[in-house]
């Protein structure tokens, strides 16, 4: 005999409480507790289903991997999808999830996998409109318009396929589970129910997930704990570039970034972004300097711009796009203190050119310099790069993997660098060693 349990989980926030009560105790919100149903312990226990064997006779060939043929996807997944896994694809309105999802079905469809897309925000004739512009009409991409999980599941049943994808988790709804759609319980119930699909039938699966207003990936953490890899697809709308990464992974490692450019036949790779950030960049310009940055395990090269105006304001605005503004104010301050660098009467803007958020330490000195050569209004040579990570004491400090960094700037046709003591040499590029900030700003000319 089995004796069922009953709590209330917050649909906000997430949290439980062992009776239904007006007011969530973890959150605050009101009306948000919505009752769930617990199995008890049985009182007849049943025999194993399986039984465990020493691991090194575990076959590690069970998780071969199909490839997505879209180059920048397969290289965040290591190599692509593992059949019976679960992946999400997560990310803000209008960032081209469902273009890259039609893509990546439409590739392999075209390699013999039998595909099915269930899309339960887009009419059919919105997705064969999509998929002819993206040129995937391929005859095993089998698309269904549905947003009922019992429909969807059967459906998956009888289709029998290789990949599903949902487009999107929000958009499906149990009729039988409380809650609207998109809620934390429908959310949690459907993702549970795939799962249990994709892990029996060994069928890859694609969650599309939407980032909510609080910036939470499709409700509060009830995603990343069920599936087995979780890709966050970001960018600025009003740039083309898009940046794919694993934020949790399963199969492979998550220091893999990926790098597409929205075009108007779709998404396409982008193999040298650091050509691609500098194509544009204006050589002799004052408050320009270029940085190698490190996004997993890709080196690029980034052009960080700074600009340094005159105010009467009684608090100088200190601004910055694509960078942390509160490292911001802290190197502003170091310049002060540490380097002689007047900018109290001043609002100080920086940013990074191209759309790349960078918030690694290593483009600390980077963004001084461009700051120093805004206030001085002093260009800093156009074949230097620099690179270092700045301390409350005006101090340089070492970057990890500083060769690779200034090997992709030695690729690109830079000749001088402007970096830390302790920097090991790199062939076919000049080191300029200093120890402190000041030194750094003497070395590119733009001291007080």
């Amino acid at each position: 005999m089995t004796r069922t349990r009953v709590r209330h989980r917050c649909e906000a926030c997430g949290g439980t409480s062992p009776k239904w009560l007006g007011r969530c105790p973890e959150c605050g919100e009101w009306g948000s507790l919505v009752e769930e149903l617990l199995g008890g312990a049985s009182t007849s226990a049943s025999g194993p289903t399986s039984s465990p064997v020493p691991i090194g006779d575990v076959d590690p060939l069970g998780a071969t991997r199909r490839a997505t043929r879209v180059g920048e996807l397969d290289r965040v997944l290591g190599g692509g999808l593992v059949p019976g896994s679960v992946t999400v694809l997560g990310g803000e309105p209008g960032m081209g999830k469902s273009t890259l999802l039609l893509q990546a079905l439409g590739a392999m469809a075209a390699d013999g996998a039998r595909c099915l897309l269930v899309s339960g925000e887009e009419s059919p004739e919105q997705v064969r409109l999509r998929a002819g512009r993206l040129g995937t009409l391929a005859p095993d991409l089998l698309l269904l318009a549905e947003t009922s999980l019992p429909m969807v599941l059967a459906h998956a049943a009888q289709c029998a396929p290789d990949v599903l994808a949902v487009d999107s988790i929000q958009s499906v709804v149990d009729p039988d589970a409380p809650g609207v759609a998109g809620s934390l319980v429908q959310v949690r119930d459907a993702a549970q129910r795939l799962v249990r699909l994709a892990k029996e039938r060994a069928v890859a699966t694609l969650l599309v997930g939407h980032v909510t207003k609080e910036g939470t990936l499709a409700g509060p953490r009830v995603l990343e704990h069920v599936v087995d890899t979780v890709l966050a697809f970001e960018g600025d709308r009003h740039h083309a570039l898009r940046m794919l990464r694993a934020l949790k992974h399963r199969f492979g490692p998550t220091d893999e970034l990926g790098l597409l450019e929205m075009t108007a036949t779709g998404l396409r790779g982008v193999p040298d972004a650091s050509a691609l950030f500098l194509a544009d960049r204006r050589a002799g310009a004052s408050g320009s300097v270029v940085t190698p940055v490190l996004e997993g395990a890709r080196p690029m090269l980034v052009e960080v711009q700074a600009l340094v105006a005159p105010t009467g304001a009684p608090m100088p605005r200190r601004a910055a796009q694509s960078l942390e503004t509160s490292r911001l104010s802290m190197l502003v301050a170091v310049l002060e203190r540490r380097a002689g660098v007047g900018l109290g009467a001043t609002d100080v803007y920086a940013s990074v050119a191209g759309g790349v958020r960078v918030v690694e330490a290593g483009a600390d000195l980077a963004v001084a310099v461009a700051v120093a050569s805004a206030r001085a209004d002093v260009a800093v040579g156009s074949e230097t790069v620099v690179l270092g990570e700045i301390g409350l004491g005006g101090e340089l400090r070492q970057v990890a993997q500083a060769p690779r960094r200034l090997a992709e700037a030695v690729r690109l046709g830079f000749t001088h660098a402007v970096v830390p003591t302790s920097t090991p040499d790199v062939d076919g590029l000049t080191l300029e060693r200093v120890a402190d900030l000041a030194a750094a700003l003497a070395a590119c000319g733009c001291a007080p």
